[in-house]
């Protein structure tokens, strides 16, 4: 080695030794996702997480459903209607996921429609609307239930969200409280889930507002989700998904939050466990 190359390497030396000293699996830091507020939820299971511009979700191989789904409502990205097309994500390996094929005659069998958890209505005006179309954003979900109050939750989130109020973020996903029947068409049983639950995430002047609802699959087509027996604790949220929320979403205090929702008239529930 030259004495040149000698000179230029010796104050880098040190500097080159402590990298090969450091173990080489250290953690590296992840990046915020702008999809959940504060950090995205925590399952005890094995899971895959997709990342997208509109959502993001947890992906479950065993139930082929999402645990949750997590986006932000933004009056930009509400647009007109698009047309529904059902696809396999291509993100999801083929055997931990639904082809449109396993919804073959459920509605018929079971009266169930394909629902969305992040819903393409809010997402209209995105330029990756399509992907709430695919099939890792769909569970089974009564018509009743889909076209009665979860619509009208989701649309008086939209209503939220254009009022421009604050910055809206929603969790949501299924529950598993009963066995139901399942897909009746579908290459292998598919776990049908028992009921949803949605939370609501109003941030304004750095103050963040939460509701939390659920829904059981037999809720009638009429039902008013203000209904104080929708209106449920994160805390049991929480306990009753088996998911582990951000502590300032479990902590944070629902305000005036469900009467910006529609539900003026509604039995106000305790943000605390029981």
């Amino acid at each position: 080695m030259s004495a040149l190359a000698r000179r230029l390497l010796w104050p880098v030396l040190p500097a080159l030794l402590l990298l090969l000293l450091l173990p080489l699996d250290r953690p590296v830091a992840e990046e915020p996702d702008p999809n959940c507020l504060e950090a995205c939820p925590v399952t005890t299971g094995v899971s895959l997480i997709v990342r997208r511009p509109s959502h993001t979700l947890s992906n479950n191989a065993e139930t082929k459903f999402a645990d949750w789904v997590a986006y932000e409502v933004a009056s930009a990205a509400i647009g007109k209607s698009q047309k529904r097309v059902w696809r396999a994500d291509p993100e999801i390996p083929a055997d931990q996921t639904l082809e449109p094929g396993d919804y073959k005659g459920a509605h018929k069998a079971l009266k169930t429609d394909r629902g969305h958890q992040a819903p393409l209505a809010s997402f209209t005006g995105a330029p990756d609307w399509e992907t709430t179309n695919y099939l890792s954003n769909i569970t089974p979900q009564k018509s009743a239930l889909n076209q009665g109050p979860w619509k009208n939750l989701e649309e008086a989130v939209r209503s939220l969200a254009k009022s421009e109020a604050g910055t809206v973020h929603v969790l949501t996903g299924p529950l598993y409280e009963r066995e139901m029947p399942p897909l009746p068409e579908a290459d292998e049983p598919h776990r049908v889930p028992s009921g949803y639950w949605k939370i609501v995430m109003l941030t304004r002047a750095g103050t963040l507002l939460v509701a939390g609802f659920v829904l059981d699959q037999e809720t009638p087509r009429r039902a008013n989700y203000c209904d104080g027996s929708f209106n449920v604790a994160i805390v049991e949220i929480a306990r009753r998904s088996g998911l582990g929320f951000a502590p300032g979403i479990g902590t944070a205090t629902g305000g005036d939050l469900r009467s910006r929702l529609g539900c003026r008239d509604a039995v106000k529930v305790s943000e605390a466990a029981d």
